[in-house]
């Protein structure tokens, strides 16, 4: 089962509408309570998380896979900012919501969508495709999320079920 945690202040409406999206892709899915910003992940003059802090503050929460959903600016180092961030074969990953944002809120939770699959999809032991199409396909930037589907190419898929099948 997979844990969908607001760390900050999330739109309830979108985080339950997420969680049902990605049931629809990997099965059972809960929401959970809410937890903090950590102080100590706040970078005063770059105005933003480090990443590596909430993962680690995710860590701690029990359940096999657990998806971090923030809306605050996130980055880690030797980048300028991220959207999401998971380890290969990890137990947590992190989306952020702030970069994502349009007015259009079906485009805001497709992206959203495609962020949380393709970080749960390293989760699950999945690396970047290079199958532009494919949602594992690495997004520099907001277009390439727009321009990827919210889907897993054919040998993306094969791996993800041959990897939920042995959890």
């Amino acid at each position: 089962m997979i844990k969908v945690v607001a760390i900050g202040s999330v739109d309830i409406k979108l985080l339950k509408d997420l969680k049902k999206e990605l049931e629809n892709t990997f099965g059972a899915c809960k929401l959970e309570e809410s937890i903090a910003l950590p102080y100590q992940a706040y970078n005063k003059s770059r105005k933003q998380y480090l990443s590596d802090l909430l993962l680690k503050t995710l860590e701690k929460i029990e359940g096999e896979k657990i998806l971090g959903v923030t809306d605050v600016d996130i980055y880690t180092n030797n980048l300028n900012f991220i959207f999401g961030q998971a380890y290969v074969n990890g137990k947590c990953c992190l989306i952020s919501l702030y970069r994502l944002y349009t007015e259009n809120y079906g485009k805001f939770l497709e992206r959203a969508v495609k962020e949380a699959t393709h970080e749960l999809g390293h989760c699950f032991g999945l690396k970047h495709c290079e199958n532009r199409n494919c949602v594992m396909s690495f997004s520099n930037n907001i277009f390439e999320v727009d321009m990827k589907s919210r889907y897993f190419c054919e040998k993306c898929r094969w791996l993800l079920e041959n990897s939920i099948s042995k959890t």
